[in-house]
């Protein structure tokens, strides 16, 4: 015990940040996950406060046989970001963005949060392609793709990115860009954190900002058939300059923009931005209220950084979340059968069902460029979540989301998902997800991380001696 005590105390002693142990008084908080459901105790938990200490973090725990989770956001359902008896490699304390306004470009340390990367980008009018919910962490989002208000003007995160510094886990630093280990950069780019710890984005900017067209529309239960065809209708012909992310079963909050007698009612929704010109959303805006009128709406400006947190708090830290996802090549009268019978089945006010729509930039990428697990033809994903106050109430969710799940597999396009949403990922739900790709990360794998040290993730296995020679 002495000897390791020893190894311990040398290693705290080498690292610029700090190092958490069961005992301390901070263990308790820095183990904290995003989803409440997420309850482990890793054995030391290191925030890092520079790259080094990240190296050093890699090998330390090689050395003494623990396994790495590597914390960001904290923002995965499936609590990847922390493991049991291991060592977490805390990454919040390296968040900070650099941003260069005539070259729009920014740099971004792993740690950051997409709230931090857009205050820091909307200072200049400039944004990145990212996710919906500012505390989610650039990282794991960048990793898996990166979806949200900007995927159909500038594609996905990684679609923008230009380079990443890696820790590799033989502790040696690269930068991966197109030029330099063109190979990892390809994997990085949709392959998750399986290649290394990434500790510096480099990302493409583009003109947006600072103020924005919003609208949210509202549909109640009777309604349902007749709004997701209208939004179907609307989001199929929508100008570039817009997105809207079609809603099943939401409930309208107690929010002053809500009518008091439609709060807390469960209903479909649009939500519809705008980030051109505003005669163009105006022109949409004016259609859905013609014809099935909608129960309420809201049409504002708002600067790009509140729409960027407009769903922070349904999906506050401490609720407890589960999740599943799919590709839909349409939203069929069929899918719509579907939806308007399970979605109001759910339990708690919180849970919804969220549809993307994925086609103009996010189509203009080849399907062999980056490594992500989505083809490129237009299309929707569609994320089932369920978000609750209590552990107990989850568990009704999940079989509410798996029989959602399992009602609209005939409609889906093709049986992988988004890996940022493979809460279950086993090798099968893998080699559906990457499909032919999957071969070529696993070479990737090989070289990079032939010991599959960085395995808390939806895991790619290297590919062995015998797979290599077929």
């Amino acid at each position: 015990m002495a000897h390791k005590i020893t190894e311990i105390e040398r290693f705290r002693s080498g690292v610029d940040g700090l190092i958490i142990m069961p005992g301390d008084n901070a263990y308790d908080d820095a183990r904290k996950a995003w989803n409440a459901d997420i309850d482990r105790r890793p054995a030391i938990i290191v925030q890092c406060g520079s790259v080094n200490d990240v190296v050093s973090a890699v090998r330390f725990a090689q050395k003494a046989g623990l396994e790495i989770a590597v914390r960001g956001g904290a923002h995965s359902f499936p609590g990847h970001s922390v493991c049991d008896d291991g060592l977490v490699i805390d990454l919040r304390q390296l968040n900070l963005v650099s941003v260069d306004p005539e070259a729009k470009t920014a740099r971004v340390q792993g740690g950051a949060l997409l709230s931090d990367l857009d205050a820091a980008t909307q200072a200049h009018g400039l944004a990145v392609p990212a996710g919906v919910v500012g505390h989610t962490g650039v990282g794991g989002l960048t990793l898996g793709g990166g979806m949200g208000w900007l995927t159909r003007h500038a594609g996905l995160s990684i679609d923008n990115l230009i380079a990443a510094e890696v820790v590799l886990a033989d502790g040696r630093i690269l930068q991966a860009n197109h030029d330099q280990h063109a190979e990892l950069f390809w994997a990085l780019r949709g392959g998750g954190g399986n290649f290394g710890v990434v500790t510096e984005f480099t990302f493409r900017l583009h003109d947006i900002g600072p103020m924005v067209q919003f609208g949210l529309f509202f549909w109640g239960m009777e309604q349902g058939k007749a709004a997701l065809r209208r939004m179907r209708d609307v989001v199929g012909k929508l100008h570039p300059s817009l997105n809207a992310l079609p809603v099943v079963a939401l409930t309208a909050p107690p929010a002053p923009f809500v009518p008091v007698e439609h709060q807390h009612k469960t209903g479909y929704a649009l939500l519809l931005a705008g980030f051109g010109d505003p005669a163009e959303h105006q022109k949409v805006t004016e259609y859905l209220r013609s014809t099935e009128p909608p129960l309420f709406d809201f049409v504002t400006t708002m600067p790009y950084v509140a729409l960027q947190g407009l769903l922070d708090e349904p999906n506050a830290w401490g609720s407890y979340g589960y999740d599943k996802g799919a590709y839909f090549e349409d939203i069929t009268d069929e899918m719509i059968d579907v939806l308007t019978t399970h979605g109001p089945a759910k339990n708690s006010p919180v849970s919804l069902i969220i549809f993307y729509r994925l086609d103009q930039a996010y189509s203009e990428v080849g399907e062999q460029d980056t490594a992500f697990g989505g083809g490129r033809s237009p299309r929707y994903f569609g994320t089932f979540v369920a978000m609750c106050p209590n552990r107990e109430l989850l568990h009704a969710e999940r079989k509410w989301v798996g029989s959602l799940f399992n009602a609209l597999k005939p409609h889906m396009l093709e049986a992988g998902t988004y890996i940022n949403v493979l809460s279950e990922a086993d090798d099968t739900r893998i080699r559906e997800t990457y499909g032919p790709k999957l071969d070529r990360l696993q070479e990737i794998k090989a070289k990079y991380d032939p010991g599959n040290v960085f395995r808390r993730n939806a895991n790619i296995a290297p590919a062995t001696t015998a797979m290599r020679s077929v």
